[in-house]
């Protein structure tokens, strides 16, 4: 089995907050199910990170438009996770709390 790296993001609209799962174009074959694996990546996401915080920092520090990047995340199809570079988001450029 191969372990593939996803970048991951929140992006935000008018209405929500999207968790975006950036998908490499060489994904591993193992990888059937796309709604399948983005939940887990997601689900992995919020074990390492603060969920709450992280959704909180987005809405009050960013605009909408934006897509805030947490980093990435290396999982095997079997949900196994091989690493991950994940950081909570810092506030906005010039929003003058940095």
């Amino acid at each position: 089995m191969c372990a593939d790296t996803f970048g991951v993001g929140v992006h935000l609209t008018e209405e929500e907050l999207q968790f975006v799962v950036h998908v490499p174009s060489d994904v591993d074959s193992g990888w059937t199910d796309p709604e399948a694996f983005q939940s887990l990546v997601a689900e992995t996401v919020w074990d390492l990170l603060d969920q709450r915080a992280v959704l909180g920092t987005i809405a009050e520090r960013f605009e909408t438009g934006t897509t805030v990047t947490l980093g990435t995340v290396t999982l095997e199809p079997d949900g196994t996770v091989v690493s991950h570079e994940l950081d909570p988001p810092a506030a906005a450029p010039g929003d003058g709390t940095e």
